[in-house]
């Protein structure tokens, strides 16, 4: 949503749900510029199409040099205990100042930066999920579709576990500053935390049956 002024005809917030519609088609989402310019030759370099989300206004540097991201792989920033909390994106440094967040309330979450959403890291998140017993995905993205619905499709066959979406509560994008938008549309660190808490309830719920 940084062409954030145009309004709804210029903010991509359904454009994840229909590249992984398309067959044989890689969709990549870095966070910030340092997983651009690593992201970029590797996928220059991949045999077929592979659509790149790109973000116009500055944001959030999470990387520095040493970050060697793999197409197809996702990076496990932090290990978890009780929650781990998946993003994409813009939305990756929000979810590390949530798990900071999360920690002084004495909650362990982990954290997974998905650059690449299709093909989705099975194997990685698989893991995660059977380690802390719970999940939060978050995405500059209709909850429809795009990184969430991925993430609840894969845990409903592969390891079933309470899980969050912090996204677009199906709703169309406005105009406006684009932080104040962000915000507007509930894609906040206090959100992504308030998810951690629910997950986490709802694990205890579940291992207590």
């Amino acid at each position: 949503m940084s062409d954030s002024f145009d309004g709804p005809t210029h903010n991509a917030i359904t454009d994840i749900a229909i590249m992984r519609a398309l067959p044989k088609l890689t969709a990549v989402s870095p966070a910030d510029p340092i997983a651009v310019a690593k992201l970029l030759p590797l996928i220059a370099a991949s045999p077929g199409p592979v659509y790149v989300r790109l973000n116009r206004n500055e944001v959030p540097v999470v990387f520095d040099d040493s970050y060697a991201p793999e197409p197809g792989r996702a990076t496990v920033l932090r290990p978890g205990r009780d929650v781990t909390l998946v993003g994409t994106g813009i939305m990756l440094s929000r979810c590390l100042d949530a798990a900071d967040r999360l920690a002084d309330q004495g909650i362990g979450a982990g954290e997974i930066d998905v650059h690449t959403i299709k093909p989705l890291d099975n194997e990685t998140i698989v893991n995660a999920a059977r380690e802390t017993g719970a999940i939060v995905t978050a995405e500059e993205h209709s909850v429809v579709g795009g990184l969430g619905g991925a993430v609840a499709e894969l845990l409903s066959s592969a390891c079933p576990v309470p899980a969050e979406r912090v996204g677009i509560l199906d709703a169309f994008a406005t105009s406006g500053p684009y932080e104040a938008l962000l915000e507007y549309l509930g894609l906040t660190v206090d959100n992504i935390v308030a998810a951690g808490l629910r997950v986490v309830a709802r694990r205890e719920v579940v291992t207590q049956a």
